[in-house]
């Protein structure tokens, strides 16, 4: 049987990043703090744990004083940075480069217009660690929208800027774009910002040809990852025979009965280690 790990899975840039970061400071001391977990995936955050690194949440910051702390790649508000400030903190900042630069555009766009006259609206998972900090950018006041039936709800008579969470559809952002200029009422004008990542975007028409061709697919993701559960509806959509599972725990064998070719993928938050450990799993069944 054939098993084949997708190339274009795995880590992102900016996750990369974070756990390289955290990787490089653990070696300098036995623990380190940091700001939720590091990436949405529950396999790695046991292995740095392991390392000594330490999550805790926003609810923990105030008894934490005069030590060091690893902010994530999905970026935090200013409330955060303001915070540490007074605790005496040290911040390793490894917000992902895409968020911080959407996080500027959006705090610019709001000091612009102190009446607030225009509705900034962000296209987001409410509650979503990233959109928690973009929200921040603006003291709250940011719209943040699910879907189309929310952004529906928008005041067409007044101005509208949209931007989206890095990590969302392309096709839900075009479809907003779309509705939002039909229904905008003249003087009010519609501005929008394509700020979604293409590192991750482009996974998308990647991962459908990669589960077309094989007749299982095994999608490797943490239960947490917004972006693990768009890939996997894609594949689904392509190939009915695909599997969500977190741990090679889950694998069951009765699945490869009958199966010639198996492929495993994952999300921007599955690391290629924990692909690989599907994979020997799958060989030693069959």
């Amino acid at each position: 049987m054939k098993i084949e790990i997708d190339t274009g899975s795995g880590f992102c840039f900016g996750v990369t990043t974070a756990i390289r970061k955290a990787e490089e400071e653990l070696e300098k001391s036995d623990s380190l703090y940091c700001l939720g977990d590091i990436v949405h995936n529950g396999r790695e955050c046991e292995r740095l744990k392991k390392m000594g690194l330490i999550t805790v949440e926003h609810s923990n910051l105030g008894s934490l004083h005069n030590t060091k702390m690893l902010l994530r790649a999905h970026g935090e508000p200013p409330k955060t940075y303001a915070m540490a400030e007074e605790q005496g903190i040290k911040l390793i900042d490894a917000t992902c480069p895409v968020v911080l630069n959407l996080q500027k555009r959006i705090k610019a766009d709001y000091d612009s217009d102190p009446q607030h006259q225009r509705q900034i609206v962000i296209y987001g998972k409410t509650g979503h660690a990233e959109v928690v900090g973009l929200v921040g950018q603006t003291d709250g006041h940011a719209i943040v929208i699910e879907s189309l039936d929310d952004a529906k709800q928008l005041d067409f008579h007044r101005d509208i800027q949209l931007y989206s969470q890095t990590t969302k559809s392309l096709e839900g952002f075009r479809s907003i774009v779309g509705y939002i200029s039909e229904h905008i009422v003249a003087p009010a004008q519609f501005h929008y910002f394509d700020t979604i990542c293409r590192q991750v975007a482009n996974r998308i028409p990647n991962i459908r040809t990669f589960a077309a061709r094989h007749d299982l697919i095994l999608f490797v993701c943490g239960k947490k990852s917004s972006n693990g559960k768009v890939l996997y509806g894609e594949c689904l959509t392509v190939n009915p025979n695909t599997h969500l599972i977190d741990d090679p725990k889950e694998i069951d064998a009765n699945w490869f009965q009958n199966v010639q070719s198996v492929g495993i993928c994952g999300a921007t938050s599955t690391p290629k280690w924990l692909m690989e450990d599907c994979r020997d799993v799958i060989a030693n069944l069959v």
